[in-house]
């Protein structure tokens, strides 16, 4: 891989957060995974929440947790997503689980929100990462890391704005 691979932002607050989230969704791929990262409580969902929000999902959004998976369908500009499929894998105690839900049927043509990805055990890989984190000097703020893993997160990375 050649291009970037990583972009650091720092000390976000939350409509930084949320404005992010919505650079992302304006230049999604129609199908990959986006992998969320972070401790309890760190911001995956309301990132992700705010990434859906900005591809017009208006009724509830729902976490994950307990039914592991929500899917979407989107209104997305011409080349983006249809459909999002939004993952919680945190309870997961099985990656052939990953079959029940029926995630494999959807890869090809779903782009996926995933939180908790290591409980997937290899089973699903990232195209782009966020790590969120807590500030240290704010503990209100976000620090983000975006991350490509391939060369589809490459691409996605390039066509985000420099924020």
């Amino acid at each position: 891989m050649g291009a970037e691979t990583e972009r650091h932002y720092g000390a976000l607050d939350q409509a930084a957060v949320e404005s992010l989230a919505a650079e992302l969704a304006s230049v999604a791929p129609s199908a990959g995974l986006l992998s969320l990262r972070g401790e309890l409580g760190a911001g995956k969902s309301t990132l992700a929440r705010a990434f859906l929000r900005s591809l017009g999902v208006t009724g509830t959004v729902r976490s994950p947790t307990y039914t592991l998976v929500e899917p979407y369908d989107v209104m997305a500009p011409p080349g983006g997503p249809e459909r999002v499929l939004h993952l919680d894998l945190y309870r997961l105690a099985d990656p052939e689980e990953l079959d029940y839900l029926g995630v494999r049927d959807e890869a090809d043509h779903a782009l996926f929100l995933v939180e908790w990805l290591s409980q997937a055990h290899g089973e699903l890989t990232a195209d782009l990462e966020i790590a969120l984190a807590g500030c240290v000097d704010w503990p209100e703020r976000r620090d983000l890391v975006c991350r490509a893993s391939s060369p589809l997160g490459e691409a996605w990375l390039a066509r985000l704005a420099v924020i």
